[in-house]
């Protein structure tokens, strides 16, 4: 409280005074215990309002010290029990976090990782992946901009994720503390095994296969591809300390239709401490037909090779180029995709008209939208010969097919002559446009369906583009070319809608989430919100039975089979208030990729520590670690000056004080008839 506002104070307690001694006693005939009593009632009351005007506050300083953070994070992944250091993991973990001197100059902060990155001091090692990368993202947003160590009791094996060495911030230092025998043993392991989920009956499908070995001496091997007792794929390999891999390049045949099982190992004379990862098990499944999409151009345009790439994504589809001249039957053609219709066009759409095929029109600048009144009623263009940009917007409501947003609203504008569009009769829209933040209601991209004929319209060119931004967003065209796979798969489809729709995998590997998604239609083809769907999943060779909710999301349902072990399984959709149901089968394939180490990968783990300055210690070196941290004068407590303001009187209270004074008063003066 500063002088001015003690003098202030006094000065109050002389006019309070003041003020009562004049109005109760100078001049007065009497002085009674009455005016004595009214006089101190007035004096306080007159004190308390000046007290509340002058309102003193008291300033108070403390110190706060804040401590540098120390983040521990523990790997809680099966590979740490496949290497047999879960015990020494939390060892270290204890010896760490209980040390004195650690916890007096650091604010320890305990976190666990596997998939996910989360707080926990428990560890229960049994994450089935990996993924390092969390780790840098997570310890960035919680400890922003400010410097601090981190200790990560690892053994450096990733199995998912960007690679980690370069995604932790370079001014933070990280320590590894390495778990995991480093002895180099004997072992022979199938690194990779890339194959493509379909092929082609009567075909031969390509498996490339990267094999790794570990050891000091040459040893010999055999590679096996096997389905059930038959061999279909055998090689002789050897190996030395200078040649520790191999890459094979295998074509097998695809003479049986449906979903294939096939295992593919190495094997050596010699012992090896680690012989799970000699195995791994693949699927394949062979149909017997591939639809063929036809995409007709008069004019060059990089939307052709972009849409080209987008749909042989999938290895069902089949891209075929021509002019409009140049396709005379269409009796091989799944879906035809008319890019910029003209009057060139005209032979097509009149075979078309007898023939029914699917179509996807794409239109643009050059696009004779007269014509295309002449050639189909779904849309009435009166367009105009000003080109504008038009951006997309997503429509939620769209049922025809499940589809996410990717990000519409942040793609670059298609470009169309400027006119007006009007849907005729029942069209879907799934993008609606708008000229820049102004909504056109008009159709950017929409489907439409009469008499069983399905056609898609896109109107605007540059699509390209669209491709490129869902890269850049994403760092990956998967969900730009799932997008446009789900645009073919619709128009490939003749068959009627159903009310039940549900998307699955034939297969999974151990491990991965397993999602069942499902839409379900009324009468009028309309997404139900509020449809009731379960799923029953058996286990065809143990009968058991596991039964689940299917969660609303946007405009599917869907339902998390994680956790189920590897097997075949037969599964049943239903919808409970229509008794609709959907059955099908999905295998779950053998293979923990958390099995597949033998070694701690301390390259890498070296690697990082470097990149941030700081070193990599294994785990007999825990002291010298602790040492490293406490003597690094990097990392100081802070102190700070904490200034704090607090008013001595609660001013309601005060107020309720001068008015119960105030009334007192008045009253006692009415009692004795003084007023």
């Amino acid at each position: 409280m500063t002088t001015n506002t003690i003098l202030l104070l006094l000065l109050s307690l002389v006019i309070a005074g003041g003020l009562s001694y004049f109005q109760y006693f100078y001049k007065a005939k009497s002085k009674s215990n009455v005016m004595i009593l009214l006089a101190f009632l007035r004096f306080l009351a007159i004190f308390g309002l000046l007290v509340l005007l002058i309102n003193p506050i008291i300033s108070k300083n403390s110190l706060e010290i804040t401590k540098t953070p120390l983040a521990v994070v523990v790997d809680n992944s099966s590979s740490i029990v496949a290497l047999k250091s879960d015990k020494k993991a939390v060892e270290l973990y204890q010896k760490l976090v209980s040390n004195p001197a650690l916890k007096e100059k650091f604010d320890i902060q305990t976190y666990q990782f596997d998939n996910d990155f989360k707080t926990s001091d428990q560890f229960d090692f049994k994450g089935n992946q990996t993924n390092l990368d969390e780790v840098a993202k997570n310890l960035k947003s919680i400890n922003k901009n400010l410097i601090f160590p981190t200790v990560i009791i690892t053994d450096g094996n990733q199995t998912t994720g960007n690679d980690y060495v370069y995604r932790f911030d370079p001014v933070n230092k990280v320590y590894p503390l390495v778990v995991g025998d480093t002895t180099t043993f004997f072992d022979l392991k199938i690194n990779q095994l890339n194959v493509n989920k379909y092929a082609f009956h009567k075909n031969k499908f390509p498996v490339e296969v990267f094999l790794q070995y570990a050891g000091d001496k040459t040893a010999n091997a055999e590679f096996t591809i096997s389905q059930g007792n038959t061999v279909v794929a055998k090689e002789k390999l050897s190996f030395s300390p200078s040649k520790k891999t191999a890459s094979l390049n295998l074509l097998l045949p695809a003479d049986k239709v449906g979903l294939q099982i096939y295992k593919a190992s190495i094997q050596s004379s010699a012992k090896e401490k680690n012989s799970y990862n000699n195995i791994k098990n693949f699927a394949v499944e062979i149909i017997d037909q591939k639809s063929t999409i036809a995409i007709v151009s008069a004019i060059n345009h990089p939307d052709i090779a972009a849409l080209k790439r987008s749909i042989e994504v999938n290895a069902q589809r089949k891209v075929i180029l021509v002019k409009p001249n140049q396709i005379n039957d269409l009796q091989d053609v799944s879906v035809l995709v008319l890019y910029q219709p003209t009057t060139a066009f005209k032979a097509i759409f009149d075979n078309n008209k007898v023939k029914g095929t699917n179509t996807f029109i794409i239109t643009g600048n050059n696009t004779d939208f007269n014509f295309l009144n002449q050639q189909q009623n779904n849309l009435v263009f009166k367009m105009s010969n000003q080109r504008e940009d038009f951006l997309s917007e997503f429509q939620s409501a769209f049922n025809l097919f499940a589809i996410d947003n990717i990000g519409f609203e942040n793609f670059p504008p298609l470009q169309n002559p400027f006119g007006n569009i009007t849907a005729n009769g029942n069209v879907s829209v799934l993008l609606s446009s708008k000229i820049r933040n102004v909504s056109t209601n008009a159709p950017l991209l929409a489907f439409a369906e009469n008499q069983g004929k399905r056609t898609a319209f896109l109107l605007g060119e540059n699509s390209w583009k669209w491709r490129l931004q869902s890269h850049v967003d994403n760092q990956s065209f998967e969900k730009y070319d799932v997008f446009i796979d789900k645009i073919i798969q619709y128009l490939a489809s003749s068959a009627s809608k159903k009310s039940l729709v549900v998307t699955h995998e034939s297969f999974y590997n151990s491990g991965e989430e397993i999602i069942i998604n499902a839409q379900y239609f009324n009468k009028n083809y309309e997404f139900d919100e509020k449809a009731r769907l379960t799923i029953s999943v058996v286990n065809v060779a143990t009968k058991q039975t596991k039964n689940y909710d299917l969660l609303k999301g946007s405009n599917s349902f869907s339902a998390n089979l994680e956790g189920l072990p590897a097997g075949k399984y037969n599964f049943t959709v239903k919808e409970l208030n229509s008794n609709t149901s959907y059955a099908s089968h999905f295998e779950i394939l053998d293979f923990d990729i958390e099995k597949q180490f033998v070694n701690p990968d301390v390259v890498k783990l070296h690697q990082l520590a470097q990149q941030t300055g700081g070193k990599a210690f294994f785990e007999d070196q825990a002291d010298h670690l602790i040492n490293t941290l406490l003597e690094n004068k990097e990392y100081k407590s802070i102190e700070k000056n904490i200034s704090s303001k607090t008013p001595i009187i609660d001013w309601v209270w005060l107020l309720i004080l001068i008015v119960a004074l105030l009334t007192a008063e008045w009253f006692i003066r009415k009692y004795n008839g003084l007023l």
